[in-house]
C-alpha cells in the first residue's frame, strides 16, 4: 500500500540504476560523510528538514549544519506555498558567487 508523506526524498547516485525514494513524516536528518573507506571517513555535512503545524500554516524548513537555508509555508486550508523565504546570507553568497 502507497503512503503519502509531507517529506519526500529522492535519492540518486552511481551505484543505483534507478533513484531511490523513502518518504517522512515530521523530520528527515541525513549525514553525508566522506573519506576513502567505512573506516576513514569524516562528516562532510548534516541535512536536516523539517515539517511542523503553526496557526493556519504548515512551516517546512530545510537547514545545513544547523543553519535554516531556506522555509516555505503553505496554507492548510487552500494547500498553496504563501511564503518562500530563503536565508538572507545564502542570497549575499550567491550573487558574490555570480560575480566571481
Amino acid at each position: 500500500m502507497s503512503r503519502s508523506y509531507p517529506i519526500w526524498v529522492d535519492v540518486d547516485a552511481c551505484i543505483y540504476k534507478s533513484s531511490k525514494s523513502y518518504g517522512a513524516k515530521d523530520t528527515n536528518q541525513q549525514t553525508i560523510y566522506v573519506g576513502t573507506s567505512r573506516s576513514n571517513s569524516h562528516e562532510l555535512v548534516r541535512i536536516l528538514t523539517t515539517k511542523r503545524e503553526k496557526g493556519n500554516y504548515i512551516v517546512f524548513k530545510f537547514s545545513v549544519d544547523g543553519k535554516v537555508i531556506k522555509t516555505k509555508y503553505i496554507d492548510k486550508k487552500t494547500k498553496e506555498i504563501v511564503a518562500n523565504h530563503i536565508a538572507e546570507e545564502n542570497i549575499k553568497n550567491e550573487e558574490r558567487a555570480n560575480v566571481e
